[in-house]
């Protein structure tokens, strides 16, 4: 059996899932060690410690300074674009149209909430975009992760060309600019709908809502029962009656709330 660079107890695993619920809400299980030591090795290699005891001991004493990274390090940030994309095609052929023929408002709030590196909410901006939302609509999207590493990718909107591999056809010569032989940018029209904000989804919301829809895909998959259902009670309070909630294909609502009905395919709308 090959040995591991650093040493790590049932205590040390055992210290590092209790801070990662009271700071994150993320449920670490036994099996995934194998993932934490991976994560975690890192920042003890960073603080050029020897043990994760070290780096538990370390994490105590300079809690300010070490949380966002301890954080980043245990979040999980897969993503890419159009993933799901019966979503999107949902939200631009079926909610849009909807939306554009009942709403005297002309203003539209979409929240992405773990929004990683961006693909999502920029997705989403494709797909309103393809809709035809009106240039006179005040249309803002909220993107929302507990990483402040991935916001940062966010914001810049810069990503390898590889990546746009999955979208439907046109959209990349619609809506991203190259920028040299491996990377493309979004189009400043597209950026400028998004705003960044870090945000632990178990803390304070500073936002009032409402929003017409929240994307809260694959996130819910590393919290408990009962924070599944404190925080999709709270997502439906931000909804009005009638808004749209998108989850991730491995999860569901069944037995966690039942303020919304299912419309297939991880949609759901907000019935009280």
């Amino acid at each position: 059996m090959q040995t591991r660079e650093f040493a790590m107890t049932e205590a040390d695993f055992a210290a590092i899932a209790r801070l990662a619920l009271e700071h994150t809400g993320i449920v670490l299980a036994e099996h995934k060690k194998d993932m934490v030591y991976g994560r975690i090795a890192r920042r003890i290699r960073a603080r050029r410690l020897s043990s994760f005891t070290q780096y538990i001991d370390y994490l105590s004493r300079h809690l300010q300074d070490e949380i966002s990274e301890f954080i980043n390090a245990l979040t999980t940030n897969l993503t890419s674009f159009y993933r799901e994309s019966h979503h999107f095609d949902f939200l631009q052929r079926r909610w849009l149209p909807e939306l554009l023929t009942q709403s005297t408002r002309k203003r539209l709030r979409v929240w992405s909430a773990g929004c990683s590196i961006g693909q999502e909410v920029y997705s989403i901006a494709m797909a309103l975009k393809e809709g035809g939302i009106p240039h006179s609509w005040d249309c803002k999207l909220l993107a929302t992760d507990l990483d402040s590493n991935v916001l940062e990718t966010g914001r810049a909107a810069r990503y390898p060309i590889a990546a746009l591999e999955n979208l439907p056809a046109g959209l990349e010569k619609r809506y991203f600019e190259r920028i040299n032989t491996k990377e493309v940018q979004v189009i400043p029209a597209l950026r400028n709908m998004v705003f960044f904000k870090r945000l632990n989804l178990l803390g304070a919301w500073p936002m009032t809502g409402p929003f017409d829809a929240i994307f809260c895909r694959n996130v819910v998959i590393y919290f408990n029962k009962d924070t599944q259902r404190q925080l999709f009670d709270r997502m439906a309070d931000m909804l009005p009656l009638g808004g749209h909630l998108f989850i991730g294909h491995s999860e569901n609502l069944h037995g966690i709330t039942g303020r919304f009905e299912p419309l297939g395919q991880t949609i759901y709308r907000k019935i009280h």
